[in-house]
C-alpha cells in the first residue's frame, strides 16, 4: 500500500504533509499500544499451549521467561490478565518511544548521506522505501538472534549494557563534531566497486540495469546499500537498548517496526525542523547512558520495585528536556538544513 499508494508519486514532502503522515504512523503505533493493552496476551497464546493463555499459571509461565516485572501474587486470573497486558502494553510504548527518538538520529545519518551522494530530490522517497524494507528485514533477524542469545547467556545483557554506556559517552564528546561521509572510501561503495561493474551515466531511478549484455548496478543502489549500511550501524544501538525495557522479542519487535514505517514521513519532517532540535544528541547521548546503567543494574532496579513505567518516565523526561532547551536556548550559528 505504501509503495503503490502513499508513495507512488516522487516528490519532496512538504511540511504540512510530512507532519500528517508523521502523525498517521503514530496514530497507528498508539492504536497497537490499545490492542496490546486490551489483547496482548493474545501476541504469547499460543506459544504455552493450543488453547492459548487460560489460568493464572500460564501469565506466571509468561512471566518467568521473559522477566517481566511483575507480581500475580494474591490476584485471581482475570486480575492477574489485567496486570499482565497493562506491563506488556507499558513495555511496547516505552521500546516505541525509545526507538522513535533513535530514529530521529538515524535520519540525520540519511540526511548526510543524500546529501554527500549528490542524490536528487525526487528518488528520496523510493530510497527511504525500499531502505525501510531492508530494516525490518534485518531488525527481525538481529532482535530474535539477540532474543535467543539473552536466553541462553543472561551476562550478554551486561555486555549490552557497557556497549551502549560507551556509546553514549562518545556522542556527547562528538556532539559538536562536524559529520561527513567519504563516498569514495565507505565500505559499501569499496565492496561494491570492487566486485561489480557501476554504471556511469544517467540511470534514473533505476538500481540496476542491462547494457550491451553486460549487468550494472547504479550509482542510487550504492546510496541504498550505505543506507542499509548505516542502518545495520544504527541496530547495535537501538536494539539492545530496547532490551533493557523488555526481553519479550515480540515486544521489541513490533516497537522497533512501528517506529521504522514511520521513518520516511519523518525522514521529510526532520529536513524541516531539524534546526530547532541542537540539543537532541546530547538528551540521545544521555538516554543511552541511562539504559546501558538499566542493564548493569536491572536485578537491583527490580528489588527496589523500579517497573516499565518509570523508564517511560525517565525517556520522557529526558527527550522533553532536550527539545525544550533546543527551543528556549538556540545557538546563534545554528542553520536550517537546505536539501
Amino acid at each position: 500500500m505504501d509503495l503503490s499508494v502513499i508513495g507512488k508519486k516522487s516528490h519532496i514532502l512538504p511540511f504540512k504533509e510530512a507532519l500528517g503522515w508523521t502523525l498517521l504512523w503514530i496514530f497507528l503505533g498508539l492504536l497497537f499500544f490499545l490492542f496490546i493493552k486490551t489483547h496482548g496476551d493474545l501476541i504469547h497464546g499460543r506459544d504455552i499451549n493450543k488453547d492459548g493463555i487460560v489460568n493464572i499459571d500460564d501469565l506466571r509461565q509468561l512471566q518467568t521467561q521473559y522477566d517481566h516485572p511483575i507480581n500475580f501474587d494474591g490476584l485471581n486470573y482475570k486480575e492477574a490478565l489485567k496486570v499482565y497486558r497493562h506491563n506488556m502494553s507499558l513495555e511496547y510504548i516505552t521500546g516505541y518511544l525509545l526507538e522513535y527518538a533513535l530514529s530521529v538520529d538515524n535520519v540525520f545519518v540519511m540526511i548526510l548521506i543524500f546529501l554527500s551522494f549528490g542524490v536528487k530530490e525526487m528518488y528520496y522517497k523510493r530510497v527511504l522505501f525500499w531502505g525501510i524494507i531492508g530494516a525490518i528485514i534485518m531488525r527481525f533477524i538481529f532482535i530474535f538472534l539477540s532474543a535467543t542469545l539473552i536466553h541462553k547467556f543472561s551476562w550478554i545483557l551486561y555486555v549490552f549494557g557497557g556497549f551502549l554506556v560507551f556509546t553514549g559517552i562518545q556522542m556527547f564528546i562528538e556532539r559538536n563534531k562536524k559529520a561527513k561521509i567519504d563516498t569514495d572510501n565507505h565500505p559499501a561503495v569499496k565492496f561494491v566497486s570492487k566486485y561489480f561493474s557501476i554504471y556511469k551515466g544517467d540511470s534514473g531511478r533505476k538500481f540496476w540495469l542491462r547494457e550491451n549484455n553486460k549487468f550494472y548496478f547504479t550509482p542510487l543502489f550504492i546510496v541504498l546499500l550505505v543506507i542499509e549500511f548505516s542502518d545495520v550501524i544504527f541496530a547495535f544501538d537501538s536494539v539492545p537498548a530496547i532490551f533493557s525495557v523488555t526481553q519479550d522479542p515480540y515486544v521489541v519487535f513490533f516497537s522497533n517496526i512501528f517506529a521504522i514505517l514511520g521513518l520516511r514521513s519523518l525522514f521529510f519532517l526532520v529536513v524541516h525542523v531539524v534546526h530547532l532540535f541542537e540539543y537532541l544528541k546530547i538528551g540521545l547521548s544521555v538516554l543511552l547512558v541511562f539504559i546501558g546503567a538499566k542493564m548493569f543494574f536491572h536485578n537491583w532496579l527490580e528489588e527496589i520495585g523500579f517497573t516499565t513505567a518509570h523508564s517511560l518516565y525517565i525517556i520522557l523526561l529526558i527527550l522533553s528536556l532536550s527539545i525544550i532547551a533546543s527551543l528556549l536556548f538556540p545557538s546563534k550559528e545554528k542553520k536550517k538544513v537546505e536539501i
